[in-house]
């Protein structure tokens, strides 16, 4: 899962060594008596409400980029917001636990301190009492692999749908290669459409395409954009309204050109009934539709008159009109 939880248990004293790791991240020294030490569970290698879940290596690579990350609240990057802030992490198996896939159950632990103060008091008394229990992680990973294709996700490559089986083997993404790590979040209910990884779909070798985007959207999945995708995206969109605009123009010649033939041609039609065949047919069918009349035309043009100027000369030169010579 994406969302973890605060851990309950007796390991609020913070030791010397603990006090040592904190002590890195303040301006002063603290004392032992100054801080608020708790351990959270921030994510693990289980399948999640999502269909999705982190790889073990996953796990071991966050265990890095986790440590000094702040905790706040509902995802909501403020600095009046951060309460938290974690000084150490680690990865830790739970024995006799199995995965929903049957895998050995493995888990991201990690160890946060509060600032004792007047401030604090409410959040550190609802920690104790359970109120403030679920947590969620935000980070970043270069791609979110199908278990049974292999290919990413959110590529065209993918055709399979997260939470499907597909011959009796359930369809996840398994997160893989977590390149970031941005914060810890309390959530009041981890199912919100905040409380879980804040995919950030980044190839640091590769940018996203286009074709990427358009399938994300398509199948109606969550994509965090950075800016520069988003100007990429807007100018996609531009250069769609002016295609479409051009388009609609190439579509209204069209049908005016083959209504005004079809009006020479289908003069019994009332003007009505033949704009409302026009309306009904598709670009193409105006294309053929057109190019029959054209066609039409054509033949009608090639055909020969009885007394064809050409011809008579033609036969006079011949004959040089001797019948007629006195």
């Amino acid at each position: 899962m994406k969302t973890g939880l605060v851990i309950k248990s007796a390991e609020t004293t913070v030791t010397n060594e603990e006090l040592a790791l904190i002590n890195q991240y303040t301006r002063r020294e603290l004392k032992a008596d100054e801080v608020y030490v708790f351990s959270v569970v921030l994510c693990d290698n289980d399948i999640d409400r999502d269909c999705e879940r982190f790889t073990v290596e996953s796990l071991f690579a966050l265990e890095k980029l986790f440590v000094g990350k702040t905790g706040i609240f509902d995802h909501q990057m403020s600095a009046k917001n951060q309460t938290a802030r974690i000084f150490s992490c680690e990865v830790e198996a739970v024995d006799g636990k199995k995965t929903a896939t049957g895998d050995d159950y493995f888990r991201l632990k990690a160890r946060a301190y509060i600032p004792k103060s007047e401030s604090n008091k409410d959040v550190i008394l609802s920690l104790d009492s359970g109120i403030i229990k679920e947590v969620s992680v935000g980070c970043a990973v270069k791609s979110t692999l199908c278990s049974i294709c292999g290919n990413d996700v959110n590529s065209l490559s993918c055709t399979h749908k997260k939470g499907e089986e597909y011959n009796s083997k359930l369809c996840y993404g398994e997160m893989v290669d977590p390149f970031d790590a941005y914060e810890f979040s309390f959530v009041a209910v981890p199912a919100q459409k905040n409380a879980g990884v804040i995919k950030s779909y980044t190839d640091e070798k590769e940018n996203i395409t286009m074709n990427d985007l358009l399938s994300c959207i398509k199948k109606g999945k969550d994509l965090t954009l950075d800016k520069k995708q988003v100007k990429s995206l807007c100018s996609y969109i531009e250069e769609l309204e002016v295609l479409a605009q051009d388009g609609r123009a190439y579509r209204k010649k069209l049908k005016d050109t083959l209504l005004k033939m079809m009006c020479v041609k289908d003069a019994t039609l009332p003007v009505d009934v033949l704009k409302g065949i026009v309306e009904k047919l598709s670009l193409q069918e105006l294309k053929v539709l057109g190019g029959s009349y054209l066609a039409k035309e054509a033949e009608c043009e090639a055909l020969e008159t009885q007394l064809n100027c050409s011809r008579c000369s033609e036969r006079n030169n011949q004959n040089n009109n001797n019948q007629f010579t006195i």
